[in-house]
């Protein structure tokens, strides 16, 4: 783990790199050029805060998820390799593999448009087995949905030839849980957004002669929100000291709520401007809705906790106080 003072210079330096990037920029060469798979080998959990954390701060869209996901998996991450990501609202490992034949439907990000093959998953989560495929074989089709610049693929094979070889057994449960991890630390970066956005308005927009930012019901709004997100950063660290499955989950789940709730506060704040594309505040809005679907819902992912503690009928201890 790198000290306070490295730790707060990476922050600011991949920050200020993605807040300078143009319109049509590739993130993915500027994350390049800062040596993010150097930083993600090296440093995993720092290297996933940190840029994560400034994708969603800045409305950045990369394909760094594909490197997380693949290298959790055990295989080394490289540009022209993609990985399958479960549809949305799914964590369940996206692909089927009979006898030699690949069939599979799930999401990419962009990398599926220009990548040269792609990592598959299939079986079951506690089985899992993995073949890589060339994208000539899939149907990838863009998704344009609420959010066109996140830049989410969808892609289907069908019975396409190829070869899986097995993985460990908790290697698609460890690669879903930092794939949660990571879009948390997105979703966490977004919501900070709309709330500094939100803030910002509240300072300057006057009404009977001061700043609304002086009423009380507005300082509630943006109190409440900044407690709902001061809840998921310790959330996302306790995921971080704690790493694994469960906490991961909790961490996910909490993101989605905490994006929603900084949203509706947020809207209220900012009222009409906020519902114009001339404002930035719908961006983010837009981003943290995408996000919040992949690797489950906050509310499938409680439902799916809450099925499987009746079953158990035993509440696990997440984190010690």
């Amino acid at each position: 783990m790198i000290d306070a003072a490295d730790r707060a210079l990476m922050e600011e330096t991949v920050r200020a790199a993605l807040a300078s990037a143009g319109a049509n920029t590739e993130i993915d060469g500027i994350l390049a050029k800062l040596g993010w798979l150097e930083m993600l080998e090296a440093e995993p959990a720092d290297a996933i805060d940190v840029v994560f954390s400034a994708l969603g701060a800045t409305h950045g869209a990369a394909t760094a998820l594909d490197d997380v996901v693949v290298s959790a998996l055990g295989t080394k991450p490289r540009p022209d390799l993609a990985v399958l990501l479960p549809r949305f609202g799914a964590w369940d490992p996206p692909g089927r593999i009979d006898g030699s034949e690949l069939s599979a439907r799930g999401l990419a990000t962009a990398r599926a448009a220009r990548a040269g093959e792609l990592l598959v998953v299939c079986g079951e989560a506690a089985d899992p087995w993995a073949a890589t495929i060339p994208l000539q074989v899939a149907e990838i089709a863009a998704l344009r949905g609420i959010d066109p610049d996140a830049g989410f693929h969808a892609v289907r094979v069908q019975g396409a030839p190829a070869t899986a070889t097995r993985l460990a057994p908790a290697a698609w449960q460890a690669a879903v849980a930092l794939g949660r991890r990571a879009v948390s630390h997105q979703i966490a970066g977004a919501s900070r957004a709309m709330l500094a956005l939100a803030r910002t308005h509240a300072l300057e927009r006057v009404q009977f002669g001061r700043p609304i930012g002086q009423f009380q019901a507005v300082r509630h709004r943006l109190a409440d929100a900044l407690v709902a997100l001061e809840s998921l950063e310790a959330t996302l660290s306790a995921a971080r000291e704690d790493p694994g499955s469960e906490t991961a989950a909790l961490a996910k789940a909490v993101a989605g709520r905490t994006a929603r709730t900084v949203a509706a506060h947020c809207q209220q704040v900012l009222a009409g401007i906020g519902f114009t594309t001339e404002h930035p505040f719908h961006r983010f809005l837009k981003r943290s809705m995408a996000l919040e679907g992949l690797y489950g819902s906050a509310d499938e992912i409680v439902l799916d906790v809450g099925r499987r503690l009746l079953a158990a009928r035993r509440v696990p201890t997440l984190i010690e106080l």
